[in-house]
């Protein structure tokens, strides 16, 4: 099953898609939407949809650093790259979370905003103590998404948080896609382009620490709970990597690619510089 969620006269709801159509569905909630067992709405161009993130307002959006070798390669500049044995997390904050085709700003306080495809884990159960041959019992499904990260932040702070967890730089769609949907999940491909220029490839099979064992190290520490998000690694291929770096700039469209999950793109805007209070 592939869902998505969508506005529809000021309320969110999930659909079921099926290629170009949705299949609007009464569910308003994650859970609700993974019980569905019918469907008898009439069906909706895809098109004509206005798509939200697939999860509203993840409790913890989770991304773990430098996990394929090759991007690990090229990061020595702006992240520790020692004992890869040892896996390296940090937290993106509830409002960097984006729909899977909005505007992502670039900050005020930075020109050196990066991209980064991932592969996202969505969390449909709760789970502690979760051993690694149990792992995918908890997950829901997976997401394309993309960990847009402020490398000289990053750089700034130890636990990566601050360079990580911009608003509007955790988006993340177009659809949540369940584990059957997967065929060798393996051997699919993430992929990024700026401005329709390939800049990452890669396979799941990559990973230094695989999905199972993220879960299992996750689980060791806290519950994870339905709606949580994992961004498992990207591959290389950064902005940050290149000799000048490749930093993205206003007007500059990323759009992402997984096999088998989908495709997400964003175009790159100006940050808002409005004082909020309230």
């Amino acid at each position: 099953m592939k869902l998505v969620r969508f506005a529809e006269n000021g309320t969110a709801r999930y659909g079921v898609l099926d290629g170009d159509i949705v299949r609007p569905t009464d569910a308003t909630t994650l859970q609700d939407a993974l019980a569905i067992t019918g469907l008898d709405a009439l069906p909706v161009p895809l098109k004509t949809l206005d798509l939200l993130a697939p999860v509203e307002r993840p409790r913890k959006i989770l991304g773990i650093g430098v996990n394929y070798a090759a991007h690990a390669a090229e990061s020595v500049s702006f992240v520790d790259t020692k004992s890869p044995q040892v896996q390296k997390w940090f937290n993106k904050q509830a409002t960097s979370a984006n729909k899977p085709f909005g505007r992502v700003h670039l900050p005020k306080v930075s020109d050196q905003l990066d991209y980064e495809v991932e592969l996202v884990v969505v969390i449909g159960k709760h789970g502690r103590h979760v051993p690694r041959e149990r792992a995918m019992e908890i997950v829901a499904g997976f997401c394309v998404g993309c960990d847009y990260s402020v490398r000289d932040w990053q750089r700034a702070s130890q636990t990566m948080i601050m360079g990580k967890g911009f608003d509007t730089h955790a988006p993340f769609g177009p659809a949540l896609v369940t584990p059957d949907e997967i065929e060798d999940l393996a051997s699919v491909e993430l992929r990024s382009f700026v401005n329709d220029e390939l800049r990452q490839t890669g396979h799941v099979r990559d990973m230094i620490h695989d999905i199972p064992a993220q879960i299992a190290h996750l689980t060791a520490a806290f519950t994870l709970e339905p709606g949580d998000l994992i961004f498992t690694g990207t591959p290389a291929g950064v902005g940050g990597g290149f000799t000048p770096p490749k930093w993205l700039k206003v007007g500059d469209r990323v759009r992402l690619e997984i096999d088998q999950v989908g495709v997400i793109e964003n175009e790159i805007v100006t940050e808002p510089g409005d004082t909020r209070i309230g």
